[in-house]
This record gives C-alpha cells, sequence and structure tokens, in this order.
C-alpha cells in the first residue's frame, strides 16, 4: 500500500488560506492519499518533514519561494521528494521548473510527476533555490511591504525596486574564484543556482537548475539611471553582456566586503559577509511535469 503525501500549506502566502481546502480536493479527486499538516506560524517545516518522514512518501509544498526555502534542510535530510504549489507572490522556483501556475495543474504535477535531481546553493551554511544576493535586493527585502506584496504580487517588487534604487550607493567588495582575486564597485552581487529569481528576473541567460555551476554577476554601474536600461535584459539574463556587468561562473565562491553586508538567500536576510558561496549538485528531488 502507498504512503500517503505530507501537505503543508503555509497560510500566510498570498494564496495559501484561500486556497487550502481546494488544495485538498484536488488532490484527493487524482487519487491521492494525503496527510494534510497546517504549520503554525514560527513552526518549523523542516521539523516537521522529519517527524513524519517514516510515514510518507513525499511532501507536497503549498506556499511561496520563502516557504519552499525554510522546508530544504528537511528535504535533504530525509530524501523525500518535492512537490510544489505555486501559492506565493514570486515562485520563481515553480517558474525555473516549469510548474504549473495554474493550481489544479500544479497538483497534477504533485501526484503524477516526473522525479527530477536538482542543484542546490549554500552560503554560510544556509541553502538556496534560486539565488543570494547582497547590495540592492536586501534593501528592497527591508522596504517590501507584506500588505502591497499580498495585493499586487509581483508588481510590488518594482514598485519597491524603483523607490530604494535611487537611494543606492557602490560598495567595494572582493570576489575570489579559483585562482582570481578580483576588486568589483558594485550595488549588487548575486550568486544563482536556479534560473528566475525576483519575480521572474534571469541569472543568467543559459542557466538551469542543474547545470552543476553557479553564476555570479556584479552590477558595477555608478549612477541609479543606468539600472533602467539593464532592467529587460536582466528578464532575459543577457545582461551578463553588458560592459558594466561582471560575470563569472563556478562552483564555489568568496565575497569579502570592507564592512558586514547581509545576504538574502530566496527572499530572505540570513546571513552576512564574508561569503561563501558552494554548489550542492543533485542535492534534492522534486516533482516537475512529465
Amino acid at each position: 500500500m502507498n504512503k500517503p503525501a505530507l501537505l503543508l500549506i503555509n497560510r500566510h502566502s498570498r494564496k495559501g488560506h484561500q486556497e487550502e481546502s481546494r488544495v485538498v480536493s484536488e488532490l484527493r479527486n487524482l487519487g491521492l492519499d494525503i496527510l494534510p499538516i497546517t504549520p503554525t506560524r514560527g513552526q518549523s517545516l523542516s521539523d516537521l518533514i522529519r517527524r513524519y518522514h517514516d510515514q510518507v512518501d513525499r511532501v507536497i509544498i503549498g506556499g511561496g519561494d520563502g516557504t519552499l526555502n525554510a522546508a530544504i534542510t528537511g528535504l535533504v535530510e530525509t530524501g523525500l521528494p518535492l512537490g510544489i504549489l505555486p501559492l506565493g507572490t514570486a515562485n520563481d522556483l515553480a517558474r525555473t521548473l516549469k510548474i504549473p501556475m495554474t493550481l489544479p495543474a500544479a497538483c497534477q504535477v504533485a501526484a503524477t510527476g516526473s522525479v527530477r535531481k536538482i542543484d542546490l546553493g549554500w552560503v554560510n551554511g544556509h541553502y538556496f533555490f534560486n539565488v543570494a544576493s547582497l547590495g540592492l535586493s536586501v534593501q528592497i527585502t527591508r522596504q517590501l511591504d507584506r500588505g502591497l506584496k499580498r495585493r499586487w504580487g509581483v508588481i510590488a517588487y518594482a514598485f519597491t525596486a524603483f523607490q530604494v534604487l535611487w537611494q543606492s550607493r557602490p560598495f567595494s567588495a572582493e570576489i575570489h574564484c579559483q585562482d582570481q582575486s578580483l576588486r568589483s564597485k558594485t550595488i549588487q552581487i548575486a550568486v544563482g543556482n536556479g534560473r528566475y529569481y525576483g519575480g521572474g528576473m534571469a541569472v543568467a541567460e543559459d542557466a538551469t537548475i542543474d547545470d552543476q555551476r553557479l553564476d555570479l554577476y556584479s552590477l558595477e554601474i555608478q549612477h541609479w539611471w543606468q539600472m533602467l536600461a539593464l532592467i529587460p535584459d536582466m528578464r532575459r539574463g543577457t545582461h551578463i553582456h553588458w560592459s558594466n556587468v561582471r560575470s563569472l561562473q563556478g562552483k564555489e565562491f568568496r565575497v569579502v566586503t570592507t564592512s558586514p553586508h547581509w545576504i538574502n538567500t530566496d527572499g530572505e536576510l540570513t546571513t552576512q559577509t564574508p561569503g561563501h558561496f558552494r554548489l550542492i549538485p543533485q542535492a534534492l528531488s522534486v516533482l516537475t511535469p512529465r
């Protein structure tokens, strides 16, 4: 007899509360036996996965990228495959994996999809699916209004970005990669594992989440208005070809700044520089469209 799926829905995500009962109904109509657990605020998703891992054969999580990030450690330790229901705001991991944004189709993938091994990023003891960054993205995270985010979705990211962009100032950093040591005057350094982040920005035009490499870029612009010209290319991942964007690929980086800078991992401020970034290849199984 097949084991049930552990269903964890973040009721505080953008669509979590309103879609919770519908998710249960959709999955059961697909013939999937589920064990629904509603995490309380502050309860560790990784701890819940560890607690129930021997009773289930997969974990289905409804929420956004921050919710998924909170479950990584439990998923890695138990080896359970992950089904994703994109109920958050940006849903960049779902976008990277081509998970449908409509709930019935996403439930279908979580119930019957193919298992795919993906890489993870790691910085100072913290895993990430999409990207870890410092600079401009940290300022956006700090100022992003939760009410605005819930109401307007990815538009809230763009609105907040324009608010903080003109205030941004370049900072000095050293980037260490293999035998290279590079000095950078930058407004943002991002290290990507997946393809998308920040509501649909692309780390690099050919990045995938199982290419067994990290993609680093540094925005070495002097004036805020130069960023406006870059934005269309950042959506496509072709910004890495601009002369004022430094681009590197590798499996490991170290970023050192003159004073500590916060590092944002999948939308959460988790650690500070100096940052030691590493690739963890084929670290986790996910359910993706057949």
